[in-house]
């Protein structure tokens, strides 16, 4: 069985409250070593995302404020974030960055907050999990704004279903790109073909649990497990042995998330 890791995923959702114990196990016995939950709400940090990282042994999490609550969270600072993230399971900062496709909070907060996650994330060393939809060109702007001449700072472009020239902006800038569900479907064609075209050790893999299930249960409330079958179906696209692939996305994700504690095997 391929060793694999959720690199993102929301365990506090409401959807999961009733059967989290179960969603874990089954986790486990699709291969998964590790699951990152990530923090929408900073917060509601302390309150909901926390305590589940330190409930499982293999859970982890972030400290963040997702484009679309920006305008809410304007009172949270880089030094706020930094400090947060002490602890011990709190191994990213995000997530952060653009949502023009929604546009729930005004871009200009969304731009001042994925700026204070990108100084918490140069502070310290922790990578910052962006979120990007239809915001491809700002996002590449602030990406090269803030690493260009600066001390550069890890990242990754989580649930990638952006143009090529974004995906190959953050490689060049040091970044990694991660793929969901989304790269699974039929008519992803495209978003496969810049997976393909990608330096494999730059290749993430992750779900966005409890949203975007890949085939066979798409249209269904998607889980970590479940990211086996995007790593199979990108593989295949990639022409690349199923657990080479996902040896390798493993690979990528301890080495851009180092404070996770790599699992015994």
């Amino acid at each position: 069985m391929p060793t694999l890791v959720d690199s993102h995923c929301h365990l506090d959702f409401d959807t999961f409250a009733p059967e989290l114990d179960a969603v874990v196990d089954r986790a486990r016995a699709a291969g998964l070593v590790r699951m990152v939950t990530i923090s929408t709400k900073v917060h509601l940090f302390a309150e909901r995302i926390l305590p589940i990282a330190e409930r499982y042994d293999d859970v982890f999490c972030s400290v963040g404020t997702h484009p679309h609550h920006a305008d809410k969270e304007l009172d949270v600072t880089a030094d706020d974030l930094v400090r947060l993230s002490d602890h011990q399971k709190v191994v990213a900062i995000g997530e952060a960055g653009l949502d023009y496709f929604y546009d729930n909070s005004p871009r200009e907060a969304q731009a001042e907050g994925f700026r204070r996650h990108i100084a918490a994330a140069r502070e310290t060393g922790l990578p910052l999990v962006i979120h990007s939809r239809d915001a491809d060109d700002d996002m590449a702007k602030i990406l090269t704004e803030e690493t260009e001449g600066k001390r550069a700072f890890p990242f990754v472009l989580h649930c990638f279903s952006s143009g090529r020239a974004l995906a190959e902006t953050g490689v060049a800038l040091g970044g990694y790109v991660s793929f969901s569900g989304i790269a699974a479907f039929k008519r992803s064609v495209e978003l496969r073909d810049i997976a393909r075209d990608l330096p494999r050790e730059r290749i993430l893999v992750e779900t966005d649990a409890p949203y975007l299930a890949p085939p066979p249960h798409r249209g269904q409330r998607n889980e970590p497990a479940y990211v086996a079958h995007t790593a199979a179906i990108l593989a295949d696209h990639l022409g690349d042995d199923a657990d080479t692939f996902a040896a390798q996305t493993t690979e990528n994700f301890y080495r851009l998330f180092a404070k996770v504690p790599r699992h015994d095997g």
